[in-house]
């Protein structure tokens, strides 16, 4: 199989989970995902085979990890499970690998994401919180109201390529880059940006040239809050080889696009199928903050992290190899029976959501979760301000991916408040 033909089929989609052999299930086919139809594949593993070992798929042979405690226990085991070589399913690309320190193990790692982690901490955000809220307020007030439109493109991939224009310090009126290399590095060849590995390669070069530029510009000026001139000045980053940059750079992108946009998104349509959930939010609007963890649980924007076993170990009563592939299915995981009470259901104030999965646990936390939360609560407070609904039109499109768990169209129509 050549990587421009099509990779996984469609017919798994209509399949019955109950009516394979448990060693045929293959959960990382993304039309599982891109359908919406992946819910009942999980929960076959989590009560049958909560770590569960497919042998032959696209990827390789892999480990399926489905249930939260066995999740949380490789997510903080690190002297056991690597990060290395990458933290996705797919390997990576032979001849050129993208380190990042995402996919690091100590000491690496901590040094490189020091260098960083400033950029989403407690005083940035409180510099942040106006410049969030003056976006949002432009994007929400030049909506048009009463007729269809794309709240993907409208407002979620608008209001995060602003904030990650800021984050880099990036030229405002050329930020549709970021979305665009943010989509094709995470796209699967053959089904629908890409078509071939090579292409992806040509397309990330083009963006390390473009990030070059701005990297020569900020490692002669003064040390400044943006992530470029971070990593240019940074001790254990200024000495970085061009490939380690763009795998950094990659990292920073869809940490800071994926997640915040597909949730965004996914708030939109869990408020509309959750009327009831609505009414209470509007009555209680303190509960936003609580409304926002509880998208990002059920939405679980990133669906899969990666760990490479180092050592021989158990787990879940099952013998994993040295150098085994194993994967922390943290879409599953945040729809465990035996951890949240109807999992399946958007509950605004659920009270053990921030137990979620979303962000990872241990080394790994996303550094950007609190920003991530912040943007998602400042469009809130300002679409209740403005809407007395936001209604969802027609099924969404859902991105054809096993690691991106997203949109990539929510048509809508906003009804303004009354009076």
């Amino acid at each position: 199989m050549t990587d421009a033909q099509p990779m996984y089929t469609q017919d798994q989609v209509t399949q019955d989970p109950y009516s394979l052999p448990l060693d045929e299930i293959n959960v990382a086919n993304p039309y599982l995902f891109s359908s919406d139809a992946v819910w009942p594949w999980f929960k076959r593993l989590r009560d049958e085979a909560p770590v569960h070992y497919c042998s032959n798929s696209l990827f390789g042979p892999y480990w399926s990890v489905t249930r939260y405690d066995d999740i949380m226990t490789v997510d903080t085991s690190h002297d056991t499970f690597s990060s290395e070589p990458t933290i996705v399913i797919r390997d990576p690309i032979e001849n050129f690998p993208l380190p990042m320190f995402i996919a690091m193990d100590r000491p690496k790692h901590d040094e490189q994401r020091k260098v960083v982690a400033p950029v989403a901490g407690p005083e940035n955000l409180r510099n942040f919180e106006p410049i969030i809220r003056e976006r949002t307020i432009d994007v929400l007030e030049n909506l048009p109201l009463g007729e269809r439109f794309d709240w993907v493109e409208k407002v979620s991939i608008e209001l995060t390529t602003r904030m990650l224009a800021t984050l880099f310090d990036f030229p405002f009126e050329e930020r549709s880059k970021l979305t665009y290399w943010s989509d094709i590095s995470t796209a699967i060849p053959g089904m629908g940006l890409i078509d071939t590995e090579e292409q992806r390669k040509d397309i990330m070069l083009e963006c390390l040239a473009y990030f070059t530029g701005l990297w020569n510009e900020r490692v002669n000026a003064p040390p400044s809050n943006d992530l470029i001139s971070m990593l240019a000045h940074g001790e254990a980053t200024k000495n970085m080889g061009p490939v380690e940059y763009l795998g950094n750079l990659v990292l920073l992108i869809v940490g800071g696009n994926d997640t915040t946009r597909n949730t965004m998104s996914a708030s939109v349509l869990c408020l509309d199928r959750n009327p009831d959930q609505f009414k209470r939010l509007v009555a209680e609007q303190s509960l936003i903050p609580g409304m926002v963890a509880e998208t990002i649980r059920w939405q679980t924007p990133l669906a899969h992290m990666r760990r490479t076993a180092k050592v021989d170990t158990e787990l879940g009563g099952q013998q994993i190899r040295a150098g085994d592939k194993v994967i922390m299915w943290y879409i599953s995981g945040n729809r465990d029976e035996r951890v949240f009470d109807k999992p399946d259901e958007f509950i605004i104030d659920r009270p053990n959501v921030r137990k979620h999965l979303s962000f990872g646990f241990g080394i790994h936390r996303c550094m950007g979760n609190r920003l991530a939360e912040l943007q998602l609560k400042i469009l809130w407070e300002e679409i209740l301000k403005r809407f007395e609904r936001i209604e969802v039109v027609e099924e969404p499109e859902r991105t054809l991916s096993g690691f991106v768990h997203g949109y990539t169209a929510l048509p809508v129509i906003v009804h303004p408040l009354r009076g």
